[in-house]
């Protein structure tokens, strides 16, 4: 699907977090085949490029000194400490991407959630949280993937309650019972989300343009 009107709308900064294994991955390509206007935001990091990762690509690889940088002039609309590394979302490219009608998807936790909501940006911000139908099906899930070895399902499964603690901090919750009824429902949210009057700056000419005619008509 191609976006209609994407000139006449201000992009918005899509928010999806879920426990790992509740189908946010899969539902974020969805979305993306669903409507070109839509496009994965490209983090920054500290860490070293692994084999075949392109700088700009799968992410913006910076030295510690300029990430911490960037962040002192509040050039990163979120960021965090894992691992030993930084991981940040740039603002700027976020900013121009919006600006041009299309909406920017963020794969993050409730913390990066909460500092994008606070940024600058927070009021173009869509914010859904993915929950899981039961805990038993979503270690099922995370199972059935065959990615990860038991000791990382169990980590997995430990923080996923801390995940799911943070559901009520977000302006949409849907229960990923069935994944095409979910992605329907995503779809029917961004729809009615881009029609608000903050995302609609050519609602401005419009009015002004009926203001005019009213005037000549008088």
């Amino acid at each position: 699907m191609k976006s209609a009107d994407t000139k006449a709308r201000r992009g918005l900064l899509v928010i999806l977090s879920s426990p790992s294994g509740a189908g946010k991955s899969t539902l974020a390509r969805r979305l993306r085949n669903w409507d070109n206007s839509i496009v994965f935001s490209v983090s920054a990091t500290t860490r070293q490029p692994r084999r075949g990762e392109v700088d700009g690509q799968d992410y913006h690889f910076l030295a510690e000194n300029d990430f911490k940088a960037q962040v002192a002039r509040g050039e990163m609309l979120e960021h965090a400490h894992v691992f030993g590394n930084f991981y940040g979302s740039p603002r700027q490219p976020v900013q121009e991407a919006i600006d041009s009608g299309k909406d920017v998807l963020f794969d993050i936790d409730w913390q990066g959630a909460q500092q994008i909501r606070n940024s600058a940006l927070g009021q173009h911000t869509l914010s859904i949280f993915l929950l899981p139908p039961s805990i038993a099906e979503l270690r099922r899930r995370l199972e059935e993937r065959g990615q990860d070895k038991p000791e990382v399902i169990k980590r997995r499964m430990l923080k996923s309650w801390d995940e799911i603690s943070h559901w009520d901090g977000y302006d949409f919750v849907l229960v990923n019972d069935d994944l095409g009824a979910t992605e329907a429902r995503l779809k029917t949210i961004i729809q009615a989300i881009r029609l608000r009057r903050i995302q609609r700056p050519d609602l401005t000419d419009h009015v002004r343009a009926l203001q005019q005619e009213f005037e000549e008509l008088s």
